[in-house]
């Protein structure tokens, strides 16, 4: 017998990435979702209308929203629905965001620029009750147990670099701006998956952008 698949509620106030991961993570194996909204507000008042049976079993929040943000959804879900797991997805690794979010009860926290495969993976094992951290989150976490710096500084060749990126940023941005993703960008730098998402994530963070299709757009105006 088949496993049933995960229904998954995706709550971002953005509109386009809400509706673009929604349509991702449908093509994925194992993940139904089951619905998209907005804010923390709109999920709960979804939840409110439906029978127990039909509830999401994980849902994917944003941690900046309006009208409830994704660190209070995330703790009232835990008090009022506490068969929803919930995993954040965001533009933001600060620590700040990162200890508040497990504090709350989230049992994943990924970044944006995460490949679907992991998001649906992360999602699958939230369902069982696992806590996953991946990537560039885990270092962060780790470094911050430590009370080292969860990334070593990287050396940035200013004469061959793009504006304030490393010269390997960017030709992770240029290859970005050319629609590979992490597993081709890895492939064809001679690095892991994990690195070119410590790349992305440190660009993204020097150029206060919010995702890949932003540091895409900013490096062909930049090349020009």
């Amino acid at each position: 017998m088949s496993t049933p698949p995960v229904r998954v509620l995706v709550v971002d106030d953005q509109a386009l990435m809400r509706r673009g991961l929604a349509r991702l993570l449908a093509t994925e194996d194992g993940i139904e979702v089951m619905g998209e909204v907005g804010d923390g507000e709109e999920a709960l008042a979804l939840l409110a209308g439906l029978p127990e049976e039909q509830h999401p079993q994980v849902a994917l929040v944003d941690i900046r929203m309006p009208v409830m943000d994704g660190i209070t959804l995330i703790r009232r879900l835990g008090e009022t629905y506490p068969g929803v797991a919930t995993v954040i997805l965001t533009t933001f690794q600060e620590d700040e965001y990162l200890f508040d979010g497990l504090r709350a009860g989230a049992r994943g926290y990924l970044l944006k620029d995460a490949e679907p495969d992991e998001v649906a993976d992360v999602l699958r094992r939230a369902a069982r009750g696992e806590r996953v951290l991946t990537g560039a989150v885990a270092d962060r976490l780790v470094g911050a147990l430590d009370g080292a710096p969860a990334t070593p500084p990287v050396p940035e060749p200013a004469q061959q670099a793009a504006g304030p990126l490393s010269e390997r940023e960017t030709e992770v941005a240029q290859l970005i701006s050319e629609g590979a993703a992490n597993r081709e960008i890895a492939e064809r730098l001679f690095v892991t998956e994990g690195t070119v998402r410590n790349h992305v994530t440190n660009a993204l963070r020097k150029l206060d952008l919010r995702d890949r299709t932003q540091l895409a757009l900013w490096y062909t105006r930049e090349r020009g």
